[in-house]
């Protein structure tokens, strides 16, 4: 095919694709209806982003970030999701009177005739990427059915309504039929897809006097979605429960819970948290995306002299490594990706969790469930029994889990695990007042890693200043320099931040320190022997990441820990 070796041509200009990578394409694809643009995606051999730039060039049309255009509702709501599905193509704004189309493949004839035939006025179509063009889909769509299913509910029957105020009495009828169309069905359906299109990692269903919020927590904080009328609530919060296998006739006692389904063609997994409140249930749901998980230690923000300290630190085949830091600050996420890597054939990892957020292929995990007494500790116990070469052991809570994990280390196993405390060297303090000896916590632990989550400033439009006088002292700065605040934009939600990153405080074991813990020594000692040693702290990480434009000074302030 001559586009094949057109298409070439353009990924060559722009430096994208090897020619040695191309030119066997080409040639294979002689006389055969392959696109060249289709393998190399397929292949992972070309970004997205990168592919699109090619496409427009070559149907001489403009590229764009459509993640900067702010979506018109009724632009958008000219095509149903459907259409968006199958041809990725989608109305998204009016400019100068002109309808703004984005479509990933200009090569589908069939899409642009249909956007022509219905669409009024002159057309300016942009070539972006399938994900962008699913998301606006994604976040416009399911705000649309919130709103639906909030106005069908309205409509249902007095009756009815009075059948759905009883929790725990409702009837399979009142879901029966088309269980789709029901309006509890709809009203969870469109919370959960609006919480992914948002790029939460959390939904906050939250009931009050005469009304109920809905919150997402994106980036580690929270906003408010939406806010409807409290007679919604026993049929939403039952719908839920029958989702995640939580007992409807339990209102006094706290519940979990579990959803798996697929939204958009991807796998998703609800962890669903109930707890009694004045005004009813409260939800909490946990959105982990089973697909899309990343575990790799440089997407975690890593600095490399950080990255030698941990090398260091797996390389050892016995001992001890925590993660220590707060609630919701990733230390699994962490954790994850030092076991992806230690994952090999001639290893036996076992991990104990609770819960098993993410399973990782050839690694043996055990998920914790105390009715059946199977404890942190018990299953320990048992696993030591299982010839295991690393145990990755999802929270040290306990004494007795402290002593199995220690004597675990000493005797040749490597050991991750995490711990709560603030800082690294409070970690030693922490494992000494749990109850174990000194002598064999400084034998034991190998590496300490506190960490904490910062957001990322938005890189489409942050805005570069200079730093005040206050602000230069705050950075331990000598003259003025160019850091980053948040703005916000469409691509952001109008944040000004997109996405998070790990800010890190990583302790090396090694022969001094394991004195100081021998002798005692306080979390200051051991903490500026560790300094003096290079040691970066929680607020020498952070700062880099403000002085390299990656996050902003309001984020450095939220850091727990001052520097000294």
């Amino acid at each position: 095919m001559l586009i094949n070796q057109e298409l070439a041509a353009l990924y060559l200009k722009h430096k994208l694709v090897a020619k040695s990578q191309l030119n066997p394409m080409v040639e294979e694809f002689k006389g055969s209806t392959k696109r060249l643009d289709n393998e190399l995606l397929a292949q992972h051999l070309v970004t997205e982003e990168g592919n699109a730039v090619v496409l427009a060039e070559y149907f001489d049309m403009e590229f764009a970030d459509i993640s900067l255009i702010e979506p018109d509702p009724k632009c958008v709501h000219l095509v149903t999701p459907a259409f968006v599905r199958r041809h990725t193509i989608i109305p998204i704004a009016k400019q100068n009177g002109e309808l703004i189309v984005a479509i990933s493949n200009p090569f589908d004839y069939e899409g642009l005739r249909r956007i022509h035939s219905f669409a009024k006025g002159k057309i300016r179509v942009l070539v972006s990427t399938k994900t962008k063009i699913d998301n606006i889909a994604n976040l416009i769509f399911s705000k649309t059915l919130t709103a639906e299913a909030i106005t069908s509910f309205t409509e249902v029957s007095l009756e009815e309504k009075e059948k759905l105020k009883g929790v725990g009495t409702v009837s399979a009828d009142l879901y029966g039929g088309d269980i789709k169309s029901a309006p509890a069905v709809k009203l969870t359906d469109s919370i959960f897809r609006e919480g992914i299109a948002h790029r939460a990692s959390d939904i906050h269903i939250e009931p009050f006097e005469k009304n109920i919020r809905v919150r997402y927590r994106v980036d580690g904080a929270l906003y408010e979605a939406s806010s409807f009328d409290i007679e919604l609530y026993p049929a939403l919060l039952t719908r839920v429960k029958i989702m995640s296998g939580i007992n409807i006739a339990e209102k006094r006692i706290p519940q979990d819970g579990r959803i798996k389904q697929k939204i958009n063609d991807i796998e998703y997994d609800f962890r669903v948290s109930s707890l009694p409140t004045v005004y009813g249930e409260r939800i909490v749901i946990r959105i982990l995306d089973t697909e899309a998980f990343a575990f790799d230690r440089p997407q975690l923000g890593f600095l490399p002299v950080e990255n030698k300290m941990v090398d260091k630190m797996l390389q050892h085949p016995h001992g001890i490594i925590l993660l220590t830091g707060p609630t919701g600050c990733g230390k699994s996420t962490t954790l994850y990706s030092f076991i992806k890597e230690l994952n090999a054939q001639d290893r036996n990892i076992i991990t104990v969790e609770d819960p098993v957020e993410y399973t990782i292929h050839g690694v043996n995990q055990v998920q914790v469930n105390p009715k059946a007494n199977l404890t942190f500790a018990s299953a320990l116990r048992s696993i030591l029994r299982q010839d295991p070469n690393v145990i990755m052991i999802g929270e040290i809570r306990d004494e007795e889990t402290a002593q199995i994990a220690i004597r675990a280390a000493i005797t040749g196993h490597l050991v991750l695990s995490t711990l709560h405390t603030n800082d690294a060297p409070g970690s030693i303090t922490r494992l000494i007042d749990m109850g174990i000896e000194p002598y064999f916590v400084a034998d034991a632990v190998v590496g300490i890693v506190a960490q904490r989550l910062v957001r990322r400033l938005c890189n489409n439009c942050k805005v570069p200043v200079k730093t005040s006088e206050a602000e230069m002292k705050l950075l331990k700065l000598t003259k003025p320099h160019t850091i980053y605040k948040a703005k916000g934009c469409p691509a952001c939600h109008n944040t000004g931040y997109k996405g998070r990153m790990g800010v890190h405080e990583i302790l090396f074991i090694d022969e001094e320190i394991q004195e100081l813990i021998q002798k005692r020594a306080s979390t200051e000692e051991i903490r500026k022997l560790a300094v003096k040693k290079g040691m970066l702290s929680l607020y020498d990480t952070c700062r880099e990441g403000v002085l390299s434009g990656v996050t902003s000074l309001s984020e450095l302030a939220s850091i727990i820990y001052e520097a000294e």
